[in-house]
This record gives C-alpha cells, structure tokens and sequence, in this order.
C-alpha cells in the first residue's frame, strides 16, 4: 500500500529525530510519532530489539536507527512505484 504505516520513534530535543522528521514531511512519507520519553513500554521494546539510538524508524518490513537520508529515499521510491 502507498500508505503504509510508518512509525518514527523520537526523542524531545534529539537532533537526528527533528532531522528525520523533516525528511519524512519533504518527501511527503505520511507517519506517526512516539515519543520514547513518555512511552517506556516502546522504549523497552526498542531496546530489546537491539535499537540504542534514536530515532528509529519502523515500516511494515524493515527499520532502522538513527537519520537515514537512504532509507528514507528507499520508501519514498518504493512508494510512489505502487
């Protein structure tokens, strides 16, 4: 599906966060936010996945941490191909 969800998990104040962020809106990736500082279940959950930098980035088949101008590229190319 073209919108697929997309998750970006943030931090307050994280540089790379607001970095990503703005890359999602200029490409026009359509996303949900969660703000690992409110949320420590997500945090935890994270973690165990391995995640040990903010933000990560989680779509239906892949994911990532921190800011990934590539990856981003990636979904917005695979999306305007569907």
């Amino acid at each position: 599906m073209k919108n697929e969800p997309l998750t970006v998990y943030s931090n307050e104040g994280c540089v790379q966060c607001t970095a990503t962020l703005r890359a999602l809106e200029a490409a026009g990736i359509e996303f949900e936010v969660i703000d690992l500082s409110t949320d420590p279940e997500a945090l935890a959950r994270l973690k165990t996945a391995g995640f040990l930098q903010a933000p990560v980035v989680e779509t239906a088949d892949q994911s990532w941490s921190g800011f990934r101008p590539d990856m981003i590229d990636d979904v917005a190319k695979k999306r305007a191909a569907r």
